[in-house]
């Protein structure tokens, strides 16, 4: 084996127990209350095998794409322990949690187009994860108006991500026609009585 790729498989490493570390008390939305980890590892994992990437800031940047946004995470940190390209990634694909909800899902889709190509990547897988997870295992308490409105959005999201990386891109495309699917059965369905 080459010295490239055990120092790559390491900085992954480094990088997983980073983030795990960071978000260890935190849960996905999920119905199964997933540990929080899965889903960066989930990024990384989709970006290696349906969208063909290889490059090691882009995959570690994947894994730690949550960490500022959702942990007490600091830029330095990122930036001391795995250099200034991820800390760069991250940055990127890191909303600002002072802006309201709605301010921030705006500036999603505003902003998907003049993001670089590395961070339209790590945007994909992180769309897809999100979409995945709410067709297959949606949080309890969202409505059929709440996943509708969240589909139409990731559409305008991946909109302006187009043309970072077709097989991703087609990836999110079959998400999106499974879930107009289960969404019509969904309104098609008469609501169950209660006794």
């Amino acid at each position: 084996m080459s010295d490239t790729f055990n120092e790559s498989t390491g900085n992954l490493l480094k990088a997983i127990h980073f983030s795990a570390f960071k978000h260890r008390d935190q849960r996905r939305k999920d119905q199964s209350r997933s540990p929080y980890i899965n889903h960066p590892i989930t990024l990384a994992e989709t970006l290696w095998t349906i969208g063909g990437v290889r490059d090691e800031a882009t995959l570690i940047a994947a894994i730690l794409h949550d960490t500022i946004e959702d942990t007490e995470t600091t830029p330095d940190e990122i930036r001391e322990k795995f250099g200034e390209e991820v800390l760069s990634l991250v940055l990127e694909v890191t909303d600002d949690k002072s802006l309201p909800k709605a301010t921030r899902k705006r500036l999603q889709i505003e902003h998907a187009a003049h993001i670089s190509p590395k961070a339209k990547l790590i945007k994909l897988a992180d769309k897809i994860s999100n979409l995945n997870d709410l067709l297959y295992s949606p949080p309890h308490s969202w409505t059929f108006t709440r996943k509708q409105k969240y589909l139409l959005w990731t559409k305008q999201v991946i909109d302006g991500l187009r043309g970072a990386n077709s097989a991703l891109e087609n990836r999110y495309d079959e998400l999106l026609a499974t879930g107009k699917r289960i969404l019509e059965l969904e309104l098609a369905s008469p609501p169950k009585e209660t006794s």
